[in-house]
């Protein structure tokens, strides 16, 4: 039997998600000191198994005259990935091979994250730079999943997905550069959008990035808690050129044009295992239930040229990490310190950096010929990841290169591509693999239309609602 880690407890935040602990506060039936006290003691009571917490900062969170009190979440308790600067303490980026000095303001997100009235309680996990979908590492060690200690959370947003799905808060920061938020979600039971980009303020340090495919973003429990964040976040900025996206508060009552995807042959990139399909086909079968047009069809873009090109620009991000140090991370890099993964990615880059130019325009087409899909159908549907969970050790830093770079690659085949072509996609936990683990299953919108997948998810939610940990814990 799995181990699982629940933080859930009949205490100031019981069950409850972010929307509803900011109304509890509103109403003064718990005030923001029990919130964020019981947010520390689950903390400290679960991160012994689940190893997700970077940086402690429960000082900062007791001081609660810091908080924007007009900001609709106020009083949530939060973490924030630690590859966002927060003032006063270190960004280390999940990696060992440089010494990371306090920073010296927030990050822009980190900002608009605050602007929300949600506290901090530290900094979570994540690999070394974020380029790996799994935290299992030498200098920060392995982040758990709390559906079962033997599984990855998935990355590269894994301290936060771990801290939220286990209970210990209802909401933390993640971002996205090949399915980052996403895939946490997928592994943990969580909801996970990507957003359309610009609709957040972008990462710092993106601006040095040909192709922008860096999202922020955060991970949740429930479909009204992102929906809340959003709504509050477009308060503090919304660019001019997208529409707005407001309070999603329900599902539409639009009946929406859905396709997903034939499973390709086994053996081949996008290949899904046995699970992994079935929720996909148990999902149609919901959406025509619910009166949604579904199709079914090929997939229309070659998803091993897709990949191949991906990572050669994915090595460009690890070369500039770990080469341009000092203009990105404002230290001195130990090559020496680099696990293999970067390495290698670094050095594909290296060999291949000519090819760079036409790896980015061959992405970009393959966006655009992905996108065409959205002339005959409002939504698509895939998988968020090709199998389910893995266990720990599957993405070890003791493998080599090629084979870690191989299985990232047939494992998440299909997160990469809307953060080619900008578009929004969600991860919804809409299915339970064999070994009770559990699978989502990603929606895709065209650019800009972010409220269309939030309306969608309310509806899946009341259809099929999915299961949290403490419902697991009460049935025990």
């Amino acid at each position: 039997m799995k181990n699982q880690v629940s933080a859930f407890t009949n205490d100031a935040l019981g069950t409850m998600d972010a929307v509803a602990v900011a109304e509890a506060i509103a109403r003064k039936e718990i005030s923001v000191e029990e919130a964020t006290e019981a947010a520390i003691a689950r903390a400290e009571k679960v991160n012994g198994e689940l190893n997700a917490i970077v940086i402690k900062t429960y000082d900062k969170a007791r001081n609660y005259n810091s908080l924007a009190k007009e900001g609709p979440l106020y009083g949530v308790p939060s973490f924030i990935k630690d590859n966002d600067n927060l003032q006063g303490y270190p960004t280390q980026l999940g990696t060992g091979a440089f010494s990371a000095k306090v920073a010296k303001q927030n990050s822009r997100f980190v900002n608009q994250f605050l602007s929300t009235g949600v506290s901090y309680l530290g900094k979570s996990t994540l690999p070394e730079f974020g380029l790996i979908c799994s935290t299992e590492n030498e200098k920060w060690g392995i982040t758990r999943n709390p559906w079962g200690t033997g599984y990855t959370t998935g990355g590269s947003s894994s301290g936060s997905a771990a801290l939220v799905a286990s209970g210990v808060v209802p909401i933390a920061t993640a971002n996205d550069g090949a399915g980052s938020i996403r895939i946490p979600a997928a592994c943990c039971g969580l909801v996970g959008l990507k957003p359309s980009r610009r609709r957040l303020v972008p990462m710092d340090g993106s601006q040095l990035m040909p192709l922008q495919i860096v999202y922020e973003g955060v991970l949740t429990r429930s479909v009204r808690d992102t929906a809340a964040f959003y709504a509050a976040a477009e308060s503090f900025y919304r660019h001019p050129r997208l529409p707005e996206m407001g309070h999603v508060a329900k599902a539409a009552k639009q009946r929406l044009r859905i396709v997903f995807f034939e499973n390709p042959p086994e053996g081949k990139i996008g290949h899904q295992d046995e699970d992994t399909y079935r929720t996909q086909l148990e999902t149609a079968k919901l959406l025509q239930s619910l009166g949604h047009q579904v199709d079914q069809a090929p997939v229309p873009i070659d998803i091993d040229a897709m990949s191949e090109h991906y990572l050669n620009y994915y090595g460009f991000l690890a070369y500039m990490l770990s080469h341009w140090g000092k203009l990105v991370v404002q230290a001195k890099v130990d090559h020496g310190q680099l696990e293999p993964f970067t390495l290698g990615l670094s050095k594909q880059f290296k060999t291949h950096a000519l090819q760079t130019p036409r790896s980015i325009r061959m992405l970009r087409k393959t966006g655009r010929q992905a996108e065409q899909l959205f002339e005959k159908y409002d939504v698509i549907m895939t998988p968020v990841v090709s199998h389910k969970t893995p266990k720990i050790g599957y993405f070890s830093t003791e493998l080599t290169y090629e084979e870690i770079s191989r299985r990232a690659v047939e494992y998440a085949s299909y997160a990469g591509l809307q953060n080619i072509t900008g578009a929004p996609a969600i991860s919804l936990p809409l299915g339970i693999a064999d070994d009770d683990m559990p699978l989502g299953v990603q929606f895709t919108a065209p650019y800009g239309l972010d409220r269309r997948l939030l309306e969608l998810a309310y509806e899946l939610e009341e259809a099929k609602p999915w299961r949290l940990i403490y419902e697991l814990q009460q049935s025990a």
